[in-house]
């Protein structure tokens, strides 16, 4: 192999793959800083931040429909209804100390082994899977589509009630909490 066939193979990442690394790093740290800060309302905003670069990542691996779906259902709807939830509850705004108990290395070591769980599921269940190059494209609209109508109804359906109680077991407690200060 001629050193001009290797420069031009695996060893020269190209511009996406470039920018695919460094918006994953800026997508990770916005994440560590999204479960490590003791504010409550940054917490929200910052995963603002983790979930938009996620988007970046679709649109970086050309699954357009995939990245429009997590900007208007992560972004604009649970971040949103999170923030409700929040302001609803009368969170508090400023530092939380209840927001932290203490049990930071427990909470890592738990972190650590799911991440650990999560790496080795997924490695062994993916080591022998190939993708077809000739098939239909897989973050197309035609196939994401017919695998979310198919197989994900479901658990799809059942999230969005999920989410309805919450936001309207966050009114019933603020209206409560209102009456009892009157």
């Amino acid at each position: 192999m001629s050193l001009a066939a290797a420069a031009s193979g695996f060893l020269s990442p190209t511009g996406v793959e470039i920018a695919f690394v460094l918006v994953g790093i800026a997508t990770l740290a916005a994440a560590v800083v999204t479960v490590t800060t003791r504010q409550l309302v940054h917490a929200a905003l910052w995963l603002v931040v983790a979930l938009g670069g996620l988007a970046v990542e679709y649109l970086l691996l050309t699954a357009e429909f995939i990245a429009w779906v997590q900007v208007l259902i992560y972004v604009g709807s649970v971040v949103v209804l999170l923030l409700f939830g929040l302001m609803l509850t009368k969170a508090p705004i400023g530092r939380s100390p209840d927001a932290d108990s203490g049990n930071r290395p427990a909470a890592l070591a738990v972190a650590v082994s799911a991440a650990a769980a999560l790496v080795w599921v997924v490695v062994d269940a993916f080591r022998a899977t190939w993708i077809d190059l000739d098939g239909p494209v897989q973050g197309s609209t035609r196939v994401s589509g017919e695998m979310l109508f198919r197989h994900w109804v479901l658990p799809f359906e059942a999230l969005s009630v999920l989410l309805l109680a919450a936001l309207v077991g966050a009114i019933v407690l603020s209206r409560k909490s209102g009456k009892e200060e009157h």
